[in-house]
């Protein structure tokens, strides 16, 4: 059996012989994760070069931008994020002692504390998103073909949809 032009045009950082996957779904697999990370960490690198921002801290920071009043619960910012509770107090602490965020009591039940935007993290926000705006079209929409966008937008939509609301399958399952 002869490999498929995507076998053969295969994709990987491993240069070990034997040590790429086999098969087009797991090849498609290593190449999107390989790939995903060093996409993330160039946006990350620029990102922290250009604004001074994490890419954890932007997509904080976006989605406090776009939530009425520039406002989120501690829980509900978490779970947008697919953090931890924990993860996300750090990473708001963080921007808080940078003066980008706030944490209050939540307007609706004192119990329960709010994110909200600064005027300082909304103005670094939009300095960041013109960079990221600009690296993400030349990083990566730019290199798509004819059609790629629309098939990842179905792929990862239905993957997305699939996804949220599972709970991790267990190793031992």
């Amino acid at each position: 059996m002869t490999n498929s032009s995507a076998e053969t045009d295969a994709w990987s950082r491993t240069s070990a012989p034997g040590a790429h996957e086999t098969g087009v779904q797991r090849q498609g697999w290593r190449a999107y994760f390989e790939a995903t990370a060093l996409l993330q960490d160039r946006l990350d690198r620029t990102l922290k070069e250009s604004a001074g921002l994490h890419l954890a801290d932007y997509n904080l920071l976006l989605l406090l931008s776009e939530a009425p009043g520039g406002r989120l619960r501690m829980g509900e910012l978490a779970r947008l994020m697919v953090f931890s509770p924990s993860r996300v107090t750090y990473q708001v602490k963080t921007l808080e002692q940078r003066g980008l965020v706030e944490r209050c009591a939540a307007a609706t039940d004192r119990r329960g504390a709010e994110a909200v935007i600064s005027d300082a993290g909304r103005h670094l926000f939009r300095k960041a998103a013109a960079v990221h705006s600009r690296q993400v079209q030349d990083l990566f929409l730019d290199r798509l073909e004819d059609g790629e966008a629309e098939t990842l937008l179905r792929v990862f939509s239905r993957l997305g949809r699939s996804l949220e609301g599972e709970e991790p399958a267990s190793l031992s399952d």
